[in-house]
């Protein structure tokens, strides 16, 4: 089941996502799970699903969510399909290999409750270019851009419906914008920071289909660690049974 280069990482409560060098995880995914909150009987997307851990950090305390992980590399919705069969949640969580710009007629517009996306940081062209494809397609918008994460993420959501996103600070004007183009009214807004005296190196947006204009809420700074570098009391609640099943998980 696993290949060589694979491994079972153990996310809590029994469950467990296939992870390897090139589709992983970090800090940011676990923060963008716990952001989007789904309730229970959502229905939900994540785009740009990877090995599909936000499907999988979602189903360790809901099996009764139906959730739909799309990803564009074919390595990547192999690893989800078989997290998914090893897990049994074959009922609740479906693989789909997909384009995210490209899903007209493969799931249903306007249905969703809840889309998520951990979009690539880095435009196009932006910093140094890693080579290896699917660090490529993660890291940098050589594939979709965030207007077509954002686009997409409207397209799916039926009205009150929300879509949740992290990025990095430098492009928090460009996502604000946008959602308010496509019927997405930012609702929340959260910064992250390492350590109390560091700048904020993160934000976590939510916003709403179709919500009305004029109320943002800016939440309390989420920080990482305390000064002497061991996780605050927020994150360890977040990291919850997964803290507790690996120990201490650096951001990458």
């Amino acid at each position: 089941m696993l290949k060589s280069n694979e491994h079972f990482e153990p996310l809590g409560n029994g469950i467990e996502v296939i992870v390897s060098p090139t589709h992983h995880f970090t800090t940011d995914t676990i923060l963008l799970a716990h952001f989007a909150n789904p309730k229970k009987n959502a229905k939900c997307v994540d785009l740009g699903s990877g090995c599909g851990t936000i499907p999988l950090l979602w189903s360790r305390f809901d099996k009764n969510l139906s959730i739909t992980a799309v990803e564009i590399q074919e390595d990547g919705a192999d690893m989800i399909k078989r997290s998914v069969e090893h897990n049994k949640l074959s009922e609740s969580l479906t693989p789909l290999l997909a384009d995210l710009r490209d899903l007209k007629g493969k799931i249903p517009f306007g249905y969703f409750d809840v889309v998520t996306c951990n979009p690539p940081y880095k435009i196009a062209g932006g910093g140094i270019t890693n080579f290896e494809e699917g660090k490529l397609l993660a890291r940098h918008e050589s594939t979709c851009t965030m207007e077509d994460v954002v686009k997409t993420a409207s397209k799916l959501l039926q009205f009150s419906g929300t879509f949740s996103m992290c990025q990095r600070p430098e492009r928090l004007t460009d996502a604000l914008t946008l959602m308010r183009k496509y019927d997405l009214e930012p609702k929340e807004l959260r910064l992250v920071q390492g350590k109390a005296d560091k700048k904020p190196k993160l934000f976590l947006l939510k916003g709403k289909k179709g919500g009305k204009e004029g109320y943002l809420e800016v939440l309390p700074t989420l920080i990482i660690e305390n000064i002497d570098g061991t996780f605050t009391d927020e994150m360890n609640e977040i990291y919850g049974c997964y803290q507790q099943n690996k120990g201490r998980q650096k951001n990458g």
